[in-house]
């Protein structure tokens, strides 16, 4: 894999909007509206920002997935930060919606230890490319850096097809959460075995 840049936004932006488009937890989270593909794109702009600041983007060496990791014992308070959450309550989640929101992200970070954590926010490929090992390539690559940095990886999914996936990488469930749908949390120690 490989660190992306700026330059490379736009890109992971495209990737991301493509292969979450009907995600669940995705669609729960943006404005239900005729923008709502624009809104999920804001989304992912809003997450690029974020990780690319906390944390780190990834792209699989073939361009055709991507990964955005947090680091959220590094996120800090800062103008742009505060700039940025207000643009995604505009651009994507919608002023009437932001309790349910935030409302949904306090349940979550509820869930997380207090330690400092590896967050897969976003793992995504193409939906042309999935089922080709893009994202099981991308998905190691990702488990052999928590492992570097020594931290232990979360990540939420609301899809059930993916959950058998994630569990052959070390995964387990910790958490379920209910909003409406099933929002599944996992985590993987570091002591997991390697892939």
């Amino acid at each position: 894999m490989i660190k992306a840049d700026k330059n490379q936004k736009s890109h992971v932006i495209e990737i991301l909007t493509n292969s979450f488009e009907d995600n669940q937890s995705v669609n729960y989270i943006v404005k239900q509206d005729s923008k709502r593909k624009e809104r999920i794109r804001a989304l992912m702009d809003y997450s690029f920002e974020i990780c690319y600041m906390f944390g780190a983007v990834y792209l699989s060496d073939d361009k055709k997935g991507c990964a955005l990791v947090l680091y959220p014992d590094q996120k800090k308070f800062s103008i742009k930060s505060t700039l940025l959450d207000v643009q995604l309550l505009l651009n994507a989640i919608g002023l009437t919606r932001a309790g349910k929101a935030m409302s949904r992200e306090s349940a979550i970070k509820s869930n997380y230890p207090n330690e400092p954590i590896y967050y897969l926010w976003f793992l995504g490929v193409f939906n042309a490319d999935q089922n080709n090992g893009v994202g099981s390539q991308l998905l190691k690559e990702i488990i052999q850096d928590s492992q570097k940095q020594q931290k232990p990886i979360y990540l939420e999914t609301s899809t059930i097809k993916n959950i058998p996936w994630y569990q052959k990488f070390g995964f387990s469930i910790y958490q379920e959460l209910d909003f409406g749908y099933k929002l599944f949390m996992l985590r993987r120690g570091i002591e997991a075995p390697t892939i």
